[in-house]
Formats: structure tokens, sequence, C-alpha cells
């Protein structure tokens, strides 16, 4: 697996992390449990994003002093951007999961708090993985390539027809096995995930939640990982606008969490954006489309929809009353 990125903004990018994780994790225990508002999310939000570009003007300069090149550092800095992008709408998804389980469980909103940075944590550590092994795959098997493509095509047909169902944890196959191979306590015990019952010790529903939301993330990572794969094969670029794009996941959740059903239309933007990404994986041997091209995609994309969402949010919300009031 090739890089152009040097040593140095490997070690760079790593200490960026760790560094943010220490702040974040300070910040955390120093407030301790307590219910984030949309202001103090808004503020994490750009600030997360602001370290983003930050970032990415810094992989600019670093790619321009490596080679030389203007214009190949513009298409990395571009590939980088595209990539922080679609992770950014796709983790979107994620958190209208994220919430349905907050819901289903009952979670208090000032425990959310600690179950999203444990998760981040987690998410982290398994897309690392996950990526090192597909950037392993395509350097060794182009064909994964056409694979990974089909799969997002696929993927996003299936988001589409799904978009305008109503999400529900009942049955839900991972959930029955977790209740299965461990007791369960009946209520919260504060932030902890096991408490002691009759003299034994058990997991509290907030421990059962940290396991869903570490195995939702694997599962949407399967889609957004070949996605980001399918802009570029650098594994620098998908790893880092992965891990950046995640880090701003807990500022993200508690600012559309408030606000998600506004953009009830986004998921069909999603979609659209899954079968264009995985079209373009399929026909890289036979035209690759410019960075600069599925950048306007992806943006375009997201714009329209939740400018559409917007537009029809309305009616929808009224419609909703209705229905439930009849």
């Amino acid at each position: 697996m090739e890089t152009i990125a040097p040593l140095w903004l490997w070690l760079t990018f790593v200490a960026i992390v760790l560094v943010s994780l220490f702040v974040d994790f300070v910040v955390l225990k120093k407030q301790g449990a307590h219910v984030i508002g949309m202001r103090e999310a808004l503020h994490w939000s750009l600030i997360w994003v602001a370290l983003s570009f930050v970032f990415n003007g810094l992989f600019w300069w670093a790619v321009r002093d490596a080679t030389g090149s203007v214009s190949i550092a513009n298409e990395k800095s571009l590939e980088f951007l595209t990539g922080y992008l679609i992770e950014k709408s796709l983790a979107v998804d994620n958190i209208f999961v994220f919430l349905l389980i907050f819901t289903y469980f009952a979670v208090p909103p000032a425990f959310q708090k600690r179950v999203l940075m444990i998760g981040i944590i987690g998410a982290i550590v398994l897309r690392t993985g996950m990526i090192l092994v597909g950037g392993w795959l395509l350097a060794n098997f182009h064909w994964v390539l056409y694979v990974f493509g089909a799969f997002l095509i696929l993927t996003g047909v299936k988001m589409w027809w799904a978009a305008g169902q109503e999400p529900s944890l009942d049955g839900n196959p991972a959930l029955r096995l977790l209740r299965r191979l461990m007791p369960v306590s009946k209520g919260f015990d504060g932030e902890k995930f096991f408490t002691v019952e009759n003299g034994k010790r058990i997991a509290t529903p907030l421990f059962l939640v940290i396991c869903l939301v570490a195995l939702t993330d694997v599962i949407f990572a399967v889609d957004s990982i070949p996605a980001i794969f399918a802009i570029t094969s650098d594994p620098f670029i998908v790893l880092t606008s992965n891990v950046f794009a995640i880090l701003g996941l807990r500022a993200m959740y508690f600012l559309l969490s408030a606000v998600a059903s506004k953009f009830h239309l986004l998921n069909y933007g999603l979609a659209v954006i899954l079968v264009f990404i995985g079209t373009k994986m399929c026909l890289v041997d036979v035209f690759k489309i410019p960075a600069a091209v599925s950048l306007g995609v992806v943006v375009g994309v997201l714009a329209i929809t939740m400018w559409a969402s917007l537009r029809t949010a309305g009616g929808r919300s009224g419609r909703t009353s209705a229905s439930e009031s009849a």
C-alpha cells in the first residue's frame, strides 16, 4: 500500500488524534454527566470541522513540498475533502440509528455523551483495521474494486427503498444475541456499564447500548470505507478523512438529533451518493471520474436533498400530527 504522505505527517496525524481525544476526555470528566445543548454542540462541531480543514491545508502543503507540484497537491487535497464529506454525510444516517437506540432504551440525555465518546474510540480502532485490510486487498486483488462497487450500488438501492420506512429495534438479531449472552439489570445505575444485583455482577442497559452503537458503526463502515476507496487508493487519505469525520461525530449527533425529522429525505440523497460512488468504482478501468467532479456530485446531492427536506418539512409534520391525533 503506497501513500504520498511523508512519515512526519503520519506522526502529526497520530499526535492530533491523541491530543484531541485527551482534551475531549478531560473536558468530559470535568463536566460530568450533563445534557449537551444545541449551542455547545454547534461550538464543538465548528471546532472539529475547522481542525479537519487545517489538517487538509497541512496535507496540501506536505504534498506540494514532497512532489513540487501544485496540481498534485490540489488533487490530493480534493480527495481528502471528498472522502471527508462522504463520511460526514453517511454519518448522518448513523446518527439516526444512534437516536433510535437511545430512544429504545430510554437512555437519559446526560448519559448519552459518555456512550458516544467511548463509541468513537472503538470506531477509530475498528475502522483503522478495516482500512488497512481493505487497502491491502485493493493493492493485491484489483478485482475486489468491482466487488466493492457492486456492493455500494446494491446498498444504495436498498437504502432508497427503505428510506420511507420507520426503523425499529424490535426483533433485532444483535440485540437478542446480547441479551442471551449476558444478564442485564432492569434499570440504569448512573453511567456505570456494570452493577451488582443480588450479589451478582451484571450488565446495565447502558452496556447493551455501547455494544449496539459499536456494531452499528461497523455496519456503516462497510459502506463508507469502500466509498472513500473509490475516491482514492491512498490509505493515508482514506484513514485521515475517516477519522477526522468520526472525531466530530459526538458533537454532530447532539446538533442533529434535535432537527433529525427536518431532513426526512436525506436517506434518498445518501442512496444516490452510494450508487454514484459504486458506479465510479465499477468504471475505474474505463473512465476515471475526477475528484473535483465527485466532490461536486456529493455536495450537490446533499444540498438538494436537504433543501427539499426543509421545503417539505412543514407539510410532513402536519400530516404526521394529523395521523397521530386520528
